[in-house]
């Protein structure tokens, strides 16, 4: 299996922004998200849709995920997971690379730099590449300084469990503040193809869109639709 930001990079070279679907159970907004459907089922077939990566969430509270379900969609698909969940604890990251997650998300909205450095060198020495996430042009900065080369813009707020209704502008904001080489994901407020078009034109690599393709009623045509051209590669 090839890693996460290869993926997204092999996407780009065929000219494409990378759609990663987000494997979501429970939006703390929208309520339940599966309606009945299956969520491994569902991860397969957006994988026989096109998709080259997936993210799972796994906090069980507020999303309705597990690391359960992360194992079980990660030996389904064949494609590399990234694990979103609050890390707390360095188990959490031993687990994560026992499950088979290609990639961990590192919040720095909810973490202090002390700890996410630590994690982020955990990360790295477990093989698991570490996915640092943003949200302002201080986090940016701090990502800039760790050297990260997996780097997420969240167009929401996490702190408030994402209620807000942030979208695509917040990556154009903060992308030109990334480190240079850096694979950048656009992050929650992708709704549109439009939306995906302006996060591609800032210069986004991929984009995670989990809500969008929930509620769809043509999910396959709405992660066709989410397919933009990769018009901009980052210095």
């Amino acid at each position: 299996m090839i890693g996460f930001s290869a993926a997204i990079a092999k996407e780009n070279t065929r000219g494409f922004v990378a759609v990663i679907p987000d494997i979501k159970c429970v939006s703390p907004k929208l309520g339940d998200l599966l309606k009945g459907r299956d969520p491994v089922e569902t991860a397969k077939y957006l994988v026989q849709c096109g998709a080259k990566a997936l993210s799972v969430v796994t906090e069980r509270e507020r999303f309705g995920g597990s690391p359960e379900l992360l194992c079980d969609i990660v030996r389904a698909t064949g494609v590399p997971v990234l694990r979103k969940d609050f890390f707390t604890s360095d188990d959490m990251l031993y687990e994560s690379a026992e499950l088979g997650a290609a990639a961990v998300l590192l919040i720095c909205a909810t973490t202090d730099e002390k700890t996410l450095t630590k994690q982020y060198e955990t990360a790295i020495k477990l093989r698991l590449e570490p996915f640092v996430e943003t949200c302002n042009a201080e986090e940016m900065a701090f990502a800039k300084k760790l050297g990260a080369r997996l780097v997420g813009i969240n167009n929401r707020d996490i702190a408030t469990l994402e209620l807000d209704d942030g979208g695509p502008s917040r990556t154009a904001e903060l992308i030109s503040g990334a480190p240079a080489g850096t694979l950048l994901v656009s992050e929650s407020g992708i709704l549109s193809r439009s939306d995906a078009e302006f996060a591609a034109s800032a210069g986004a690599n991929a984009i995670l869109v989990g809500t969008a393709l929930w509620q769809a009623d043509d999910m396959a045509a709405k992660y066709r639709s989410l397919r933009v051209r990769h018009t901009m590669i980052n210095p």
